[in-house]
């Protein structure tokens, strides 16, 4: 019944694509093979870039984008002009990731249009107009819907503009800089420097982080079947949505039981503040990783960066999923063959869904200041039938 609920409500507010087939080709490039959605290439108005996706969830946790052009919603002669890339990695549902994809770059053009530049402020107002957006949702469904206070995302931004590289994390997707040092590039050595901070409660210290953040509760961090959660019930720290968490008046029925805390809190549990990276590019950096923790539970930065840095650019995002998926099959001492019939829902005991975005960085066009085509590219996943779900009468979310 619930299932069903959720699945009305997806329809509702965020249209879907309905079942891709293999190697099938949709209207921003990509292609589908199984549960495997990839783009090998494209370009950015800085260079060359490559996505992909594999889902394991029934329905698609993983949001991505990727806009390149004009960075402002102005018309002015000289508007903020680069490249966004957005890894969304939801929990609990697809609905926190979605909305997150169909507003947050709209509010960046907004805010970067009112300063009239590219900032970290911009950016985190993005986040925060987008979390508010997301509160506005759930507070008008809640009588209806109280499941959708449940559902959140973790949130990866890189901005590249005007020579500058912001990365902004609320949650574990990581971007990783891949960089060639000169004293090292005869060896052929790259070197992978980490760009995003992390909100996961396994590292030591976001728990001291929490704990001094929350004095009053000594069960902040608990440790459930082996891994550190915030309250005994979710890893990360940070996120859009997951507002029964962060306001009381959503910890209360109609939302299950089995979901509500039984000590009362009067401060947000959860923030949904990003932690933000301001990079100076550089001619020793070559590209930039942006991928949800599926990529990460498999393989180091490192590893990461040397796969990238050894191998052709067109299909790279594939190719690191793909390592990744070989890497789950052989800690569950099967095969990669036997691990792709295994469909989705299923699939999501041997692996989480995956999102690579790989962007390359021309020097030369990084500080020329050159202006290519616009480009919008999302990433996307296999969905539920549309005549599986129940008919839908409302009009999309705004």
């Amino acid at each position: 019944m619930l299932s069903a609920l959720m699945n009305f409500l997806n329809a509702c507010l965020w249209p879907t694509r309905s079942d891709h087939h293999h190697h099938h080709q949709d209207g921003d490039g990509g292609r589908q093979d199984g549960l495997l959605w990839f783009r090998d290439s494209g370009h950015h108005v800085f260079g060359d870039f490559s996505m992909a996706v594999v889902q394991a969830n029934n329905l698609l946790e993983d949001q991505s984008q990727l806009e390149s052009g004009s960075l402002s919603s102005s018309s002015s002669s000289a508007p903020p002009y680069g490249t966004f890339l957005g890894v969304y990695d939801g929990h609990g549902g697809p609905e926190t990731s979605r909305f997150i994809n169909h507003h947050l770059f709209l509010h960046l053009k907004r805010f970067a249009a009112e300063q009239e530049c590219m900032s970290a402020d911009v950016i985190k107002k993005a986040f925060q107009a987008t979390e508010e957006g997301f509160l506005s949702l759930v507070s008008n469904r809640f009588q209806t819907t109280p499941q959708l206070a449940t559902v959140g995302s973790c949130c990866l931004v890189c901005v590249i503009s005007d020579g500058t590289l912001y990365v902004a994390n609320a949650g574990d997707s990581r971007a990783v800089l891949g960089q060639l040092f000169k004293s090292t590039a005869a060896a052929g050595d790259v070197h992978a420097t980490q760009l995003s901070a992390e909100h996961n409660a396994s590292i030591e210290s976001v728990r001291r982080e929490l704990q001094a953040l929350h004095p009053d509760h000594p069960d902040i961090v608990l440790l459930k079947h082996n891994v550190w959660r915030v309250k005994g019930i979710i890893q990360v720290s940070r996120s859009i949505g997951d507002v029964y968490l962060k306001r009381s008046e959503f910890n209360r029925e109609p939302l299950y039981a089995k979901f509500r805390l039984r000590a009362p809190f009067s401060r947000p549990l959860l923030s949904a503040e990003p932690s933000i990276t301001v990079h100076t590019l550089q001619p020793h950096d070559l590209f930039i990783i942006c991928a949800s923790d599926g990529l990460w539970e498999h393989m180091s930065n490192q590893e990461a960066v040397e796969i990238v840095h050894t191998h052709p650019r067109n299909g790279i995002a594939k190719r690191l999923v793909k390592m990744a998926l070989k890497e789950a099959a052989k800690k569950r001492e099967m095969r990669y063959s036997d691990l792709k019939k295994i469909d989705r829902g299923v699939r999501r005991h041997f692996h989480d869904d995956i999102t690579v975005i790989v962007v390359f960085f021309d020097t030369s066009l990084v500080v020329s200041r050159a202006r290519g085509p616009a480009v919008s590219v999302r990433g996307a996943g296999v969905n539920l039938p549309h005549n599986s779900l129940a008919p839908c009468t409302t009009a999309g979310a705004s």
